[in-house]
């Protein structure tokens, strides 16, 4: 009689082991649904265009783009229309540009990671008077 006892113990067991594992298999699939959707994996866009104080393009101006968290530069070229772009950024990461021209310098702006936007255009303006 103990014996079968144990043996429906052990089923129930079994039974209870299958059942809890079904119950947390669902609630994890229904809080990975419910999480917050991340960005694409390729990142944030920022563009935009270097001009003078008349709004007129600023070719050849360098664009400087910092990761503020790891202090890495790089920079950019600016086309005959004054655009520059920087693809690929990181999301969850502070970046500082600023452009120079001819050894002047534009004002420094900030991306910030909490700006959620996939393109960011940010603007600068060089004072060539």
């Amino acid at each position: 009689m103990r014996l079968i006892l144990m043996r429906q113990d052990m089923k129930n067991s079994r039974i209870a082991l299958v059942v809890l594992i079904g119950v947390l298999s669902a609630v994890f699939v229904v809080a990975a649904s419910a999480a917050p959707k991340h960005r694409d994996d390729s990142g944030r866009l920022l563009n935009g265009q270097i001009s003078n104080h008349n709004g007129a393009p600023l070719a050849d101006s360098v664009v400087y783009l910092t990761n503020m968290r790891t202090r890495v530069v790089k920079s950019y070229i600016v086309s005959g229309d004054g655009t520059y772009h920087f693809p690929a950024l990181t999301p969850n990461i502070d970046y500082e540009v600023y452009a120079q021209y001819k050894g002047l310098k534009s004002e420094t702006k900030t991306l910030s990671q909490f700006d959620d936007r996939p393109t960011v255009s940010i603007n600068l303006k060089i004072d060539t008077r």
